[in-house]
């Protein structure tokens, strides 16, 4: 049975390229990526179809909560799927948790498109394992669509 699929969409002020180069480079996406209250850390980051990642998103101060892999962090493990320079990245993810509610993959699609007024950015996420509450998860990708727009304008 498939699982649940969320959605957020956020219009920046930046050209395709300039959001999906600020993708495809590992220390730049650990600097936005991460929600608030979490920093990012990537360990592997193979920025090609087929290529592997491996990020680790710790929990910081008030937001300290109990991780899916250990007291403090979310260990994410995937695959770049395809790679579309200023239209589309999508990429597989599984979190390392002992948790069945946790379990499975999910496939986050992150699409841009031109607008006048920039670049409208929507990720897609499919197949969203049972554990992530929705609005955990809709608060998460507004975090990191605001974060990307700080970073990228």
């Amino acid at each position: 049975m498939a699982g649940r699929t969320d959605i957020g969409r956020r219009i920046i002020r930046a050209t395709p390229a300039a959001i999906y180069d600020a993708f495809i480079d590992p220390d730049a996406q650990a600097r936005w990526l991460p929600p608030a209250g979490m920093t990012g850390k990537f360990d592997r980051f193979e920025p090609w179809p087929g290529g592997r990642y491996r990020m680790t998103l710790t929990f910081t101060g008030e937001h300290a909560t109990p991780g899916k892999t250990s007291a403090d962090a979310d260990t994410v493990e995937g695959r770049l799927v395809e790679l579309i320079p200023g239209e589309r990245v999508v990429q597989t993810a599984d979190f390392d948790s002992d948790d069945p509610a946790f379990a499975g993959t999910m496939t986050m699609t992150w699409s841009v498109k031109a607008v006048p007024e920039g670049t409208e950015v929507t990720i897609t996420a499919s197949d969203v394992p049972r554990g992530i509450a929705a609005e955990d998860h809709a608060r998460g990708l507004a975090s990191t669509l605001s974060n990307l727009a700080g970073f990228v304008e």
